[in-house]
Formats: C-alpha cells, sequence, structure tokens
C-alpha cells in the first residue's frame, strides 16, 4: 500500500497575510494564533508582532514578561530585534515593563494646568519612534461633510500616522507606559501613539484636543518634542501666556477640559509654523476612560 505524500510545509507569509486579514476583521485571538503558526516556521515580522500584541494583550492577556521572552528568542538571529532589545535594556523599567519613577515636572501654568517634564525620552528612544512612524506618514487630511471626499486638513498642515496595537513594540510599549505615568490616568486611557512631522511652512493652527460631543473625552495631552535645532515650531497656549520652545525628548502635558469635565477653552494651543529644518512630535491623547486601541487608527 503505498503511503501518502508529506503534507508540505506551511508558507509563512501566507499565514501572515491570513493573520493581518484576521486583524483587520478585528479577530485577534485568531490574528495571534495564526502569526505564532508563522513565527514557528521562521517568520521574522511575525515575531516582532507577536511580542507587540503580547506586550499589549490584544487577543489575549497582556503579559511584559512573555513579550520580552519574544523578544530575546528574536534578537539572536534578527538585529532589527536586537536593535529594540538593547533599547529596553537601557529604560530604567520593572518587571512588568513599568517606569521605575515618574519624573518631576516643571509647572508652566497652574490654570489651566501645563507641565514640562525634560528630557522624558532618550534620543535613541525618539529616533526609535520617528523611524516607526517614518514609513507610514501621510498627510493630514479630514473628511468633507459635503462630498464626502478626503481633503486637506484645515488646521494641521503635517504630515501623520498613528503607530496601532500591531506596531506598538516593546520600546513603544514601554514609552506609553511611561506617558500613562505621567498622565496619572493607566495606559489604556490612552489613544494609539501620534506621530507628526512638520516642514518648512507646515503648522497646527490653533485648536482645542477635546472631540465634540464625545461621552469618552481627551481629558489631557501629552507631546513629546523628537527632536532640535530646526527653525520655529513653538508650541504657545495664547490663553495662558505660554510659549514653548521644543527640545528633543522634553514632554509636555496640559489639561483639556474643565473642573465638570467640559472643553476649557484655556487649553486652546497652537504649533507655529516651521521656518526651517523639520520638527518631530509624538502625541498621545488621554481619555477620561479606557478605550479600546482597535477602534482608532490602522491595525499594523
Amino acid at each position: 500500500m503505498r503511503a501518502d505524500p508529506p503534507t508540505p510545509p506551511a508558507d509563512s507569509d501566507a499565514l501572515m497575510r491570513s493573520a493581518v486579514d484576521a486583524l483587520l476583521a478585528r479577530d485577534l485571538v485568531r490574528a495571534r494564533e495564526l502569526i505564532r503558526r508563522a513565527v514557528a516556521i521562521g517568520h521574522v515580522d511575525g515575531a516582532l508582532m507577536e511580542a507587540a500584541l503580547t506586550a499589549n494583550g490584544s487577543g489575549g492577556p497582556a503579559d511584559w514578561r512573555a513579550a520580552l521572552a519574544l523578544l530575546d528568542v528574536a534578537a539572536a538571529s534578527d538585529p532589527v530585534a536586537a536593535a529594540q532589545r538593547a533599547l529596553v535594556r537601557a529604560m530604567a523599567i520593572d518587571a512588568t515593563g513599568e517606569p521605575t519613577a515618574t519624573p518631576t515636572g516643571e509647572v508652566l501654568s497652574a490654570s489651566p494646568s501645563i507641565v514640562r517634564y525634560p528630557r522624558l525620552l532618550s534620543p535613541a528612544e525618539c529616533a526609535h519612534l520617528a523611524s516607526v512612524a517614518g514609513g507610514l506618514l501621510e498627510p493630514a487630511t479630514v473628511v468633507d461633510p459635503a462630498s464626502g471626499r478626503r481633503i486637506a486638513h484645515p488646521v494641521r498642515t503635517s504630515d501623520g500616522a498613528v503607530i496601532g496595537p500591531a506596531r506598538e513594540d516593546l520600546v513603544v510599549r514601554a514609552i506609553n507606559l511611561r506617558i500613562a505615568a505621567v498622565s496619572g490616568l493607566p495606559v489604556a486611557h490612552g489613544e494609539p501613539l501620534a506621530v507628526l512631522r512638520y516642514r518648512p511652512g507646515q503648522q497646527y493652527r490653533p485648536h482645542l484636543d477635546t472631540i465634540a460631543g464625545e461621552a469618552n473625552q481627551r481629558v489631557a495631552t501629552v507631546l513629546v518634542y523628537l527632536n532640535e535645532g530646526y527653525g520655529g515650531g513653538e508650541t504657545v497656549f495664547p490663553a495662558a501666556g505660554v510659549t514653548i520652545t521644543p527640545r528633543g525628548g522634553d514632554a509636555v502635558m496640559f489639561v483639556n477640559t474643565d473642573a465638570n469635565g467640559r472643553p476649557d477653552e484655556r487649553a486652546r494651543h497652537a504649533g507655529l509654523p516651521v521656518t526651517r529644518g523639520a520638527k518631530w512630535l509624538a502625541t498621545r491623547w488621554i481619555r477620561r476612560a479606557p478605550i479600546d486601541p482597535w477602534t482608532i487608527g490602522a491595525p499594523a
């Protein structure tokens, strides 16, 4: 009797394509299973995604230790994973990825509350965020209510990208945990980290970060300047009389709502036009209650 031919090995790229489809369908448990199978047969990028999803709890409980173990395995053969592992090792974090200490802030305004945290991020961490977002940048747009088409954003003229859960590698995750510590609210209250790039002439005109009619309001914002050495680009709060000259690694946290939870007009602010070079900025909007990061921005 002739034996059946052996089953051919699974295609790791095909498994990852199926995993991405599952992510798009928000079947996170199925996506994790497919990624695990792809990693088992050698998919390198899948290993980094598996570590990210394990750390942030997509498709299962958040488990920093397990994510770190996955990154350790990937780092043995992948230089990208090794670089991420080196950055994580350099961080002052505990066994769960939380910062071991919350930095002391400098109060720039008591009402509205505006606090600066000097050097919250290291130069290497800033460069990592810019690198992760660099290939995802797109011009800022909004949906035209009349035509339903996307048009140029009338207030923000930068290029931007959102680092969604599938790209929230362990470096980004640890940074988000540090930002959460600064904000005083759990990491689950934060939207996915947004990275913006402003080139000469680009700006963010005066605006509030709150969302009209939103029940789960953006109660606070944390800005992190990722570089320096360009011209212009100051952050201005006219009502508070505060102008901030960006410095790489510095963070600014400000409260967007008043004592009654309503948008606070005094928190209106602007990013002045860049006159020379390029300004890189990371923004994390903090909500009143936890949010599902898979409902904001792209999954990968």
